[in-house]
C-alpha cells in the first residue's frame, strides 16, 4: 500500500519520488543480508553500524537526506521518468525511525555476544526492508498511518 494520500493526513506538503524509498530499501537489504552471513565478525559489526548510521540520518533528518537518497537523486534518477505521484516523505521518516530501533538491538546483541538477539533483530529489520523493496510494501509506514489513525482525535 501506497503511502502517496497522506500529505493532507500528516499535514505535509512537500513529496518525495516513491522509487528513492524503494531503491533505498534494496540496499540495507543487501547490507542487512551481508551483515547477517558474515555476523557475528567485525566485517557484520562494520556494515551493521553503517547502516545503523544511515537509519539515524534517514529518522533524524528524512529518508531524502539519507546516501542512498543521494545514489537514487544522482545515478538513477536522471534515467527515470518523472514519477507519477509523491509521497509524504513522514511515513517513510517513521520507518526509519523503526529501522533504527532494529538496528541498535542487532548491533547492540552482536557486541554484547548475545548473538541469538542480533540475529533476530536484524532479520526482522531485513524482511520489512524486503517487503519495500520487492513488493513496495513499507511497514514501517503502515504503522505510521495506524498510529495517526488511532491517535486522532
Amino acid at each position: 500500500m501506497s503511502t502517496t494520500s497522506t500529505a493532507a493526513t500528516t499535514g505535509t506538503t512537500a513529496g518525495i519520488d516513491p522509487r528513492g524509498p524503494q531503491f533505498a530499501a534494496t540496499i540495507t537489504a543487501l547490507v542487512l543480508v551481508l551483515a547477517l552471513l558474515l555476523a557475528p565478525a567485525a566485517a557484520a559489526l562494520v556494515l551493521l553500524a553503517a547502516q545503523t548510521a544511515v537509519f539515524a540520518v534517514g529518522a533524524a533528518r528524512g529518508v531524502q537526506h539519507t546516501p542512498y537518497s543521494w545514489l537514487f537523486r544522482t545515478l538513477v534518477r536522471p534515467r527515470l521518468g518523472p514519477p507519477t505521484e509523491l509521497e509524504d516523505p513522514a511515513p517513510p521518516r517513521f520507518a526509519q525511525a523503526v529501522g533504527l530501533g532494529f538496528a541498535v538491538v542487532g548491533l547492540l546483541g552482536f557486541l554484547g555476544g548475545v548473538d541469538v538477539v542480533g540475529y533476530v533483530a536484524v532479520g526482522l529489520a531485513l524482511v520489512a526492508a524486503l517487503l519495500n523493496a520487492v513488493f513496495r510494501f513499507c511497514l514501517g509506514c503502515e504503522m505510521y498511518l495506524l498510529l495517526k489513525r488511532a491517535t486522532a482525535h
